[in-house]
């Protein structure tokens, strides 16, 4: 026997014994086969079903290697690192080999090896049912295999269908962005994953339930772009291949399999989406942000690489329709009732936003088109439909016309055919879109009386047709809303005489229906909006308004409103016992008629006011003109001229005027108007033009008492007040550059040569002499008039007024910017709103031209006073401009009543096409015209103090200014500039290795301070604050690196603040609010420090040198930066990245994180870490919870770990600053601005919770600087003043004493006796008199705010608490008795007594049992 056959027998005899290696077997088998034709292949399929028999590859291959050796192994292909030094060739080599083994196709051999390896990596993480996304560490595994496969497919090497069947074996495991790997990494696409699946059913269902998973995950996933990216492609493949041209899903012919699941996919998470919307879900839940997370894949830009095909427009309208018509489950009948639940405002802000981002793909005519395609063609949901026209007519303009028409042809064909569904469609649709609003559609009052009130409706072809209105109204009489059959019966449809028993019946019903409900028809105002769902007011109330409206329309068009006519007839009782009463209430009638009068005095013409009402309105009014006091002025004379004089033909022009400007279909006759208005004007004026031009002459005008006749300053009011009105009206429904041209035409009819110097000289008295008393109306419409002027400034006369203009002429743009000045606060005020109206103005009303012609309608004078005044008021404007406004300028704001001005100041401030037009070399704003300007204000009324004026300009990046300063010393204080300047970049400006010497004017300020006379007296504090301004003034307008100083040669090298660090703490800190420097400063010494860094070989280092300083030194300075840190970290960054390119230094990035961490604690998750030192953080804690203003704070304290208990010892002392500073500034500035009341409320709850922790406080009230104890940090955070008021601090907290708490320890007794003798102390010497003052304005609580009180009440506390505390409390009470000769006698005693007792007194205390 051989030696194979001896083995062989010896297997078979130990059969059992052991088992036989994979090669036996294979080898045994091919033996006991006969070898015939297709044997070879048989096998090889048999090895490929056995493979896929969930074996185990890598026992199978160590098998198949056979014993154990340094070779490839399966984990190798997967993990990076073992990876890195193998090869692709030397992996698809040992793969080829392995498959020869076997006997199997490489192909299939890699495939099965990579489908195995993509599952490990799916459940490496153990959690891959929840998710779609891998993890950095899978992705990475996965990254390393992707490589390996994509060589094997480059070689011939790998089967993709062999991959797709294994991934769907394993597809409960197999994660959704893994086949987005394999996709984009082109080993297997989408397409053929999904198309290998024979279960289209089971695709579907992975599909929809992966793409849950990935839209839930997307908003917190930190890796969002990833996220991003795969639902983008996935959405794009399913577009385009689930609405190809060819496919048409609705025929009977089989689609191809991808477009049907393609298809499947995306209206499956539609129909989800819509049902969670119909559910109710409440935000932030899982199915919101699905929903949400799904709307959002209709942004057009999802479909950018898709622009050539008509695929998404086919989806976006497939889309449309299957909204419009999911689950039409809702009756006609319910959308009469409810749908003034569906207008914009109260629909799911989720489905209108996917309204509007289907719009974005059709056009309005499309839109139109497909809702009546849509309506015609299937059952719809009618909640969606009419959600679907509020959000058409509401974002589309150009929509309500089209919608108009669609209705007029729905009701043409519903009386044509008597087509119910068609009458249904339109009603709905024109309620729905009345919803929105007048400015959008009319209300159903009027399209109801436009529609049917005429002989040219649709209704009066026949009497079918008139059956059929009729018996349409009478269905929707149970259902519908009160305010509709009200417009039924007042504007009911016209009808011919012989059919008038059919009107009859429906008010009969209506007005029976109407009763039911208990709505009054007769309690309905005139001018009421009969589409609103409103209760009705009541009638007086109403009869009011109507009469304040009917009187505006009367002297509007000078006629008698149709509405009060139409009442006079049809609504005889409302007219007559509540309209008429309200019109002639008894008043002193004016000697000329004004309009009220007028248009009674036309009712009595037309017979609509009853003789005996009238006569007792007269005889009323009789009376009343008897009991008038003698000293009640007369009327004004120019009443009666306008009525009856030449006035009246102008004021008519003016209101025809009016009437064809708001009216959009007259702008073709405004010319016409305006040519009768500027006939009128000559008449008004006493004498004709002489021609209509007022080129070739000059203009004389006294600026400084400019005067007028009455007649022509008459003729100006009525013009300007006309010309105001005009504007808001047009303001109202269009912007500026849509209202036509009736602006300019009536300001072309003012530029005649008799007219033009009474209107200049009018504006002049107005705008320079009563300009702040001017409304906001006026302002807006004066603007307005004055940019129309200086367009026409070409053909123009030059205008010469007297001193202090110029000599010379000036242009009509520069005689209205002269009139503008800065003496006041208030002109400033004002200066700053007619700027702004102005150049918004401007902006809207030529967005549309050049800038050339742009800068030719602009006055540079005015543009640069805007700059200086906004500048100058605005410390936000003085900051870096973030990313460009790309928002209109705030014109329309303005024109609403409750108009913020500053917000639209400084809107237009930023705002990106205003940012250009300062680019311009004319708009510029030298340093001599801010000179200019500033010496015009008048410093004693200056709204601003020195030191924040002189901070204006230093950093503007719009203007050429430098340095400056304010009124007083200028030429001195220019040389220093100079000096500084020299100093920064001369010669000696490189860094030296000399010993750091501070500036030579800290030494000039210490020995001006030493010299003056020292004391807390009032007059010592205020000459030593005025001082002090005049220094921080001078070092504001110095260069920031004077404050900080440069570094020296050597490294490590800080640069000196010892100077400065001093005048902080031994000065400015005394004048600080509380426990910081103003931003000024602030600022200043970060610049400062930034300009040292720059200079420094190790910038990090510099500012962690200083910074670090500060910690000990200057902590004020630390606890500033924490104050203005939301406006200080922008310009930190920014200029730290431009000048030194690096990340913040450390000591910095401390702050940042400190600022972090008191925001975090005021939020509801987990606050973060507090930075070291604690007394950093608590500042930074404090700042915030005064910026956020919540009225308690105690939950967010008591989640301070164990860690906040010497924070809140710190946030207590911060706490007591804030208290004190309320006392003592109640109304300062808003950043730090807290009332008393929330301010104690805020250092109650801190107390509580150091006493809940059983955390000892009253070492704050024993600060010292010696000892390096917290005074030496403390200290120096806090005027000595508040310092001194810390008794007062102590004793305002007597209510939330824990007394049996405080009364065990050791240290209480001393230190409220000492707060007790100090209280007494600051009364004597009368530094509670501004507590007192205080407090005398406002005593919320009993004892707290009152010194006397106080001490009363601290007196109480000792002798309640003397006999209570231990021996051992009276130990240090000695040496305050013996400072204290004159102490109260009765604590006196009280301490002696129990100090003196045997040591058996405190068996008379309570036990103290805890």
């Amino acid at each position: 026997m051989s030696d194979s056959q001896v083995e062989g027998a010896a297997s078979t005899s130990g059969l059992g014994s052991r088992k036989r290696r994979w090669t036996e077997l294979l080898a045994g088998r091919v033996k006991r086969q006969m070898c015939g034709p297709g044997t070879e292949q048989k096998l090889q399929e048999s090895a490929v079903h056995l493979l896929r028999r969930h074996l185990n590859l890598n026992d199978l291959l160590l098998e198949v290697e056979g014993a154990p050796r340094k070779t490839l192994c399966l984990n190798q292909l997967i993990d990076p690192e073992a990876c890195t030094n193998l090869s692709s060739s030397l992996i698809g080599s040992a793969l080829r080999d392995q498959a020869s083994r076997l006997g199997v196709p490489v192909a299939v051999l890699s495939s099965r090896l990579v489908a195995s390896s993509i599952t490990q990596i799916c459940v490496s993480d153990g959690e891959s049912s929840h998710r779609v996304l891998l993890s950095a560490e899978q992705r990475k595994k996965l990254s390393s295999l992707l490589e390996v496969a994509q060589y094997l497919l480059a070689h011939s090497m790998f089967s993709r269908f062999s991959l797709c069947q294994e991934l769907w074996e394993v597809q409960g495991s197999l994660l959704l962005e893994v086949v987005w790997q394999l996709h984009i990494q082109n080993v297997v696409s989408f397409q053929e994953l999904l198309e290998s699946h024979a279960d289209t059913q089971a695709t579907v269902a992975w599909l929809f339930r992966n793409l849950c998973l990935l839209c839930e995950e997307m908003e917190a996933s930190p890796y969002n772009d990833i996220a991003r990216a795969m639902l983008s492609d996935l959405v794009q493949m399913f577009v385009l291949r689930g609405f190809q041209k060819n496919s048409d899903l609705r025929r009977n012919v089989e689609p191809e399999q991808m477009g049907q699941l393609a298809f499947v996919v995306l209206q499956r998470m539609l129909i989800f989406a819509l049902e969670a919307l119909a559910a109710g879900m409440q935000d932030g839940s899982p199915q919101h942000k699905v929903v949400k997370c799904w709307f959002g894949v209709f942004c057009g830009h999802t479909y950018d690489r898709m622009i050539s095909t008509d695929s998404p427009k086919r989806f976006f309208s497939h889309t449309l329709t299957q909204v419009l018509t999911h689950k039409p489950v809702l009756r006609v009948s319910d959308a009469v009732q409810m749908q003034k639940e569906w207008s914009f405002a109260k629909t799911h802000p989720l489905l209108t936003g996917l309204y509007r981002r289907l719009f974005t793909m059709l056009s309005p005519e499309e839109l139109v088109g497909h809702l009546q395609e849509v309506l015609e063609t299937h059952e719809v949901n009618w909640q969606h439909v009419l959600s679907c026209v509020s959000t058409l007519v509401i974002c589309l303009p150009e929509a309500q016309q089209l919608v108009k028409d669609w209705v007029a042809r729905l009701l043409a064909r519903a009386f044509e055919n008597c087509d119910l569904d068609s009458m249904v469609t339109a009603f709905l649709v024109v309620r729905q879109a009345a919803l929105e609003g007048p400015s959008v559609f009319p209300s159903y009052a009027d399209w109801f009386q436009a529609s049917f009130g005429s002989s040219r409706g649709s209704h009066c072809c026949s009497k079918k047709t008139l059956v059929f209105l009729f018996k349409f109204l009478s269905d929707l009489v149970p259902f519908e809303a009160p305010r509709y059959m009200q417009a039924h019966i007042l504007h009911p449809p016209l009808v011919p005489s012989k059919y008038r028993s059919l009107l009859t019946d429906y008010v009969t019903l209506a007005k029976t229906r109407l009763a039911d409900l208990k709505v009054s028809l007769e309690n309905m105002g005139l001018y009421e909006d009969l589409s609103s769902a409103r209760d009705v007011t009541e009638p007086h109330s109403q009869a009011h308004q109507d009469v304040e409206k009917a009187i505006a329309v009367f002297e509007h068009t000078g006629r008698i409103p149709s509405a009060v006519m139409e009442a006079s007839i049809f609504r005889r009782p409302y007219y007559t016992a509540h309209f008429l009463p309200a019109l002639l209430t008894p008043r002193v009638l004016p000697k000329t008629p004004d309009p009220r009068a007028a248009l009674i005095e036309s009712l009595r013409r037309a017979d609509k006011i009853p003789p005996s009402l009238y006569s007792a309105y007269c005889q009323a009014c009789s009376t009343a003109e008897e009991k008038k006091p003698e000293s009640a002025a007369p009327g004004m004379k120019v009443e009666a001229v306008r009525a009856e004089g030449p006035l009246g033909p102008l004021a008519a022009a003016l209101r025809e005027l009016r009437a064809a400007m708001t009216d959009p279909t007259q702008y073709d006759v405004v010319a016409a108007r305006v040519a009768v208005v500027s006939e009128r004007l000559g008449a008004a004026l006493g004498r004709a033009e002489e021609d209509g031009s007022s080129g070739g002459s000059q203009i004389q005008l006294s600026v400084l008492t400019p005067g007028l006749e009455q007649q022509e300053q008459e003729v100006a009011d009525l013009l300007l007040t006309c010309f105001c009105q005009n504007l808001i009206v047009a303001s109202s429904f269009a912007s500026p550059d849509r209202q036509g041209p009736w602006a300019s035409r009536l300001v072309t009819a003012m530029c005649g040569r008799r007219l033009l110097p009474v209107v200049l000289t009018r504006l002049c008295q107005l705008l320079r002499h009563q300009g702040p008393s001017l409304s906001a109306s006026h302002v807006l419409g004066l603007a307005a008039l004055v940019v129309h002027l200086a367009e026409s400034r070409s053909v123009l006369p030059e205008v010469h007024v007297g001193l202090p203009a110029p000599a010379e002429g000036l242009s009509v743009a520069e005689f209205f910017s002269s009139l503008l000045t800065f003496r006041t606060s208030e002109t400033s005020l004002f200066c700053l709103k007619f700027c702004t109206a102005v150049i918004s103005y401007s902006l809207c009303k030529y967005s549309s031209l050049s800038r050339d012609t742009l800068c030719t309608c602009l006055s540079p004078a005015l543009v640069k006073k805007f700059q200086f005044i906004i500048l100058r008021l605005f410390p936000e404007a003085r900051d870096p401009l973030g990313p460009e406004d790309t928002a209109d300028p705030p014109w329309r704001p303005l024109c609403q009543p409750s108009a913020d001005w500053q917000q639209a100041a400084l809107c237009l401030w930023k705002q990106r096409t205003f940012q250009e037009l300062l680019k311009e070399k004319e708009f510029h704003l030298t340093y001599r015209d801010w000179l200019r300007l500033e010496l015009e204000i008048q410093p004693e009324v200056d709204c601003l103090s020195d030191t924040e004026s002189s901070r204006s300009y230093n950093y503007s990046e719009n203007s050429d200014l430098v340095l400056s300063g304010c009124p007083g010393n200028r030429d001195i204080f220019s040389r220093l500039q100079e000096m500084a300047a020299g100093l920064e970049q001369g010669p000696g400006a490189p860094r030296s290795c000399s010993p750091p010497q501070g500036h030579f004017l800290f030494g000039v300020f210490r020995r001006r301070l030493q010299a003056l006379a020292s004391g807390w007296d009032v007059a010592a504090r205020l000459q030593r604050q005025r001082e002090l301004l005049v220094y921080k003034w001078i070092l504001l307008g110095l260069p920031p690196s004077i404050v900080v100083g440069r570094p020296q040669a050597g490294q490590p090298a800080a640069p000196d603040c010892t100077e400065f660090f001093h005048l902080v703490n031994s000065e400015l800190r005394n004048f600080s609010h509380g426990s910081a420097l103003t931003h000024d400063l602030t600022v200043h010494f970060f610049r400062g420090l930034l300009s040292a860094c720059s200079q420094s070989g190790d910038p990090s280092l510099t500012a962690d040198l200083v910074l670090t300083a500060c910690q000990t030194e200057c902590p004020l300075v630390l606890t500033s930066a924490l104050l203005w840190w939301p406006r200080l970290e922008p310009e930190l960054r920014s200029r730290w990245r431009r000048c030194l390119q690096a990340p913040l230094p450390q000591e910095l990035q401390r702050l940042w994180e400190a600022q972090r961490f008191g925001r975090s604690c005021l939020l509801p998750d987990t606050a973060s870490p507090a930075p070291g030192p604690a007394w950093l953080s608590a500042a930074a804690l404090y700042f915030e919870i005064q910026r956020d203003g919540k009225d308690s704070v105690k939950s967010q304290l008591e989640r301070l770990g164990c860690q906040g208990e010497e924070l809140l010892v710190f946030l207590f002392f911060f706490s007591l600053m804030g208290l004190l500073s309320s006392h003592l500034t109640p109304h300062g500035r808003p950043r730090q601005a807290v009332d008393t009341p929330k301010a104690l409320d805020i250092c109650a709850e801190i107390l509580g919770c150091l006493e809940k922790r059983r955390v000892s406080w009253l070492v704050l009230f024993q600060l010292t600087e010696t000892g390096g104890g917290l005074g030496h940090v403390l200290l120096r955070l806090a005027p000595d003043q508040y310092v001194r008021l810390l008794p007062f601090a102590f004793y305002s907290l007597l209510s939330y004493f824990d007394e049996d708490a405080l009364t065990r320890e050791d240290a209480f007794l001393h230190v409220a006796v000492d707060m007790y003798l100090k209280l007494i102390r600051l009364f004597v010497a009368g530094e509670t008199s501004a507590l007192a003052t205080v407090a005398s304005r406002s005593r919320e609580r009993r004892g707290q705010g009152d010194p006397v009180g106080l001490i009363t009440e601290a007196r109480r506390l000792l002798l309640r608490s003397i006999p209570r505390c231990p021996k051992e409390s009276f130990s240090n009470v000695a040496e305050l008795l013996a400072t204290s000769a004159d102490f109260d006698p009765d604590v006196r005693a009280a301490l002696l007594s129990r100090r003196q007792a045997g040591p058996d007194a405190d068996l008379y205390r309570e036990p103290r049992l805890f």
